[in-house]
C-alpha cells in the first residue's frame, strides 16, 4: 500500500467511533479545519502502525461538531465496526493553496539539497539544513562546508535557483553576509 504523497500535510488521526453509523472522531492537525473538512474532500489514509486498511482514499460525506468534538462521516462506510477498524489512522490531504503557491516551499523539500554560491559548476558551499519560517520572509539554514551555519533569506534576489530535481539551490549573497549571519 502506498501512503500519502511527499507534499500531502497531515490533517488528522481517526479516533474512536461515533454512533453506529460510521461517523468517527478525529484529532485535528489543521489551523482552517472549517475549510479542510468539507463535503467531498478526498483524504489519503495513513494505517497506524504499517497496518491494513480497507480504504487508501477517504471522501467527506459530512463534518459536524458535538461540544468540541469534531465528527466526521464517510461516503465509503456506514459502519460502526469499520469506523472502528481505522482508529489511529492519519488522514492526509494536499496543502492548501498549493495550486497557486508556487514559489513556496517545504522544509522536507530543501533539506539536504547543495549550495552553491553565484552559479551551480563552482564548488559546494554546504547544505541546507533547514527552513525557518516567518512572517515578512523565510530564512534558508546552511551548513557549510566548514561546519558552521549561515542564515540566508530566502528572496529571488539571494536565491535565484532552487532546483529541486537536481538537489541544488544556488545563492547570489551581498558581500558579508556569509560572515555576517554566521552562527
Amino acid at each position: 500500500m502506498t501512503g500519502p504523497n511527499h507534499r500531502d500535510v497531515r490533517v488528522a488521526r481517526i479516533g474512536k467511533p461515533h454512533g453506529i453509523r460510521g461517523e468517527v472522531t478525529v484529532e485535528v492537525f489543521t489551523d482552517s479545519p472549517k475549510t479542510r473538512f468539507v463535503k467531498d474532500a478526498v483524504f489519503t489514509v495513513q494505517p497506524a502502525h504499517n497496518d491494513e486498511v480497507a480504504f487508501r482514499q477517504l471522501t467527506l460525506e459530512q463534518a459536524r461538531r458535538k461540544k468540541s468534538i469534531l465528527l466526521l462521516k464517510f461516503v465509503e462506510f456506514s459502519d460502526r465496526n469499520t469506523a472502528e477498524s481505522l482508529r489511529n489512522c492519519e488522514l492526509y490531504a494536499e496543502p492548501e493553496g498549493s495550486a497557486s503557491d508556487e514559489d513556496s516551499w517545504y522544509a522536507d523539500e530543501l533539506i539536504g539539497l547543495s549550495v552553491f554560491q553565484d552559479h551551480a559548476e563552482g564548488q559546494i558551499l554546504g547544505q541546507v539544513s533547514n527552513l525557518i519560517t516567518g512572517e515578512a520572509q523565510d530564512l534558508l539554514e546552511v551548513r557549510l562546508a566548514d561546519g558552521g551555519e549561515v542564515l540566508i533569506p530566502l528572496v529571488e534576489e539571494i536565491v535565484p535557483k532552487i532546483d529541486e530535481e537536481n538537489g541544488i539551490v544556488v545563492i547570489t549573497p551581498p558581500p558579508g553576509l556569509l560572515e555576517l549571519n554566521q552562527e
